[in-house]
């Protein structure tokens, strides 16, 4: 389930790429739920100004807790930047629940006393957004990656970015030549195992070049550290 004052934002992502295609094969599924539908007046109010004065609005306790209430059980997710910034860990702990909401927070938060609702809070980052909903999207799909059957090839997602603790390798395809530009010739050479090597190097160097934040985290086997040491010589 999908909590938001903004339902529209969500239609063209879950109807588009891979998420659209799990939604149709019936691997997951979506109730995106418009908070105004809980509001207590006719003007569908969800915000009022916030006690102690300052800047801004604050979403109002009871239409969240209304929504909460019938939300299904499972996990109950707050996006906010006071939240444990996600990462590819989370995504595969979360990708194990059968149901999870999520709770796109807009204006200036929500009402304190409703953030004991929650069974965690999530942050994609220190930067400021408008609001929850792409948070949640980025939440949703790095999650659904993570379900069996919807990515098409398992392979890729073992290898990817991240998943494996490091930097994906360089990738290459047609033309041989761009722009005076050759592809690596190791990547020619039908050398399945040279390929290998090449493509584990650049990874385990490209990750100590850009995040070596990563790199500091990867247990590096005996190969890994040849490897290295074959590239400095």
């Amino acid at each position: 389930m999908i909590l938001t004052l903004f339902p529209g934002i969500f239609d063209g992502f879950t109807r588009s790429s891979l998420i659209g295609k799990a939604v149709e094969n019936g691997i997951i599924s979506f109730n995106i739920v418009n908070i105004r539908d809980y509001a207590l007046d006719k003007h569908r109010t969800v915000d009022d100004a916030p006690y102690g004065g300052g800047p801004g609005m604050v979403m109002q306790g009871e239409p969240l807790l209304s929504a909460m209430d019938d939300a299904a059980e499972g996990t109950k997710i707050l996006l906010s930047p006071q939240g444990k910034v996600f990462g590819q860990k989370n995504a595969v702990r979360l990708a194990s629940c059968e149901t999870i909401t999520l709770m796109c927070g807009r204006y200036e938060g929500i009402d304190e006393r409703v953030r004991d609702s929650f069974d965690e809070e999530i942050s994609i980052g220190d930067f400021v957004l408008a609001g929850g909903e792409v948070a949640a999207m980025a939440v949703i799909e790095t999650t659904a990656r993570m379900i069996p059957g919807v990515m098409g090839n398992s392979q890729s997602l073992s290898e990817e970015s991240i998943s494996c603790g490091l930097l994906e390798y360089p990738q290459y395809t047609r033309p041989e030549v761009l722009r005076g530009q050759t592809v690596p010739s190791v990547l020619l050479s039908g050398n399945h195992e040279e390929i290998r090597k090449w493509r584990r190097i650049e990874s385990l160097k490209r990750t100590l070049e850009k995040r070596p934040d990563l790199f500091e985290d990867v247990e590096l086997t005996e190969e890994d550290r040849r490897l290295l040491d074959e590239d400095k010589a």
